[in-house]
């Protein structure tokens, strides 16, 4: 049987610098995903031509900035991630090839064999993040999963969260003991009745 073997993180993606090449409809669903998710993102898109819906979202984060301008490699400096969704499978795999050179993560869309990383489902309730991949074999399995967790997880989980916080602050001993005490208060989420 064959395994998953994506290692899943959490970028901070305010931190960080995002390349994204193309202004058509897949880099609109891109970047729509990724502010969703991260919306102080620093990203900049490049394209010689954006969709009107593009640029009325980049209008609401001051932290994307739009490039009228067809790829160059020197776009790539002080990049951290990069996406390409153009519509020409030539850019996109220059992209992908200066990229790998440089040591920059790369996801070429809809194009696995060129991805460093896939853009899995994401469900958010406050502080409580699930990312749900499906090793980009299955995007719509991965959207139907994150809409079954929008339901089943409770909206006051945050509040949950927020309290274990607090109460997390108050424990005295070492790491190990409290670890154990947290453990112990949580062993109630494991509910398998």
């Amino acid at each position: 049987m064959e395994r998953n073997e994506l290692y899943p993180i959490f970028l901070k993606l305010h931190n960080l610098n995002v390349l994204i090449v193309g202004g058509g409809n897949v880099g609109l669903e891109k970047l729509s995903f990724m502010l969703k998710s991260s919306p102080n993102a620093n990203v900049e898109v490049v394209a010689p031509k954006f969709l009107p819906e593009l640029e009325e979202l980049v209008k609401k984060h001051p932290s994307v900035k739009l490039t009228k301008a067809k790829f160059k490699k020197k776009m790539l400096k002080k990049r951290h991630m990069v996406i390409a969704c153009t519509d020409d499978l030539k850019v996109n795999k220059r992209v992908f090839d200066l990229s790998r050179k440089r040591y920059l993560i790369c996801n070429i869309a809809d194009t696995p064999p060129l991805c460093d990383y896939y853009l899995g489902g994401i469900v958010t309730k406050g502080n409580v993040k699930i990312a749900i991949s499906t090793n980009g074999k299955s995007p719509t399995t991965a959207k139907r999963l994150r809409e079954f967790f929008e339901e089943i997880i409770p909206d006051d989980i945050n509040k949950m969260v927020e309290n274990l916080n607090e109460y997390r602050k108050t424990l005295k001993g070492n790491f190990e003991e409290k670890v154990q005490k947290m453990n112990e208060i949580t062993e109630a989420l494991k509910n398998k009745e």
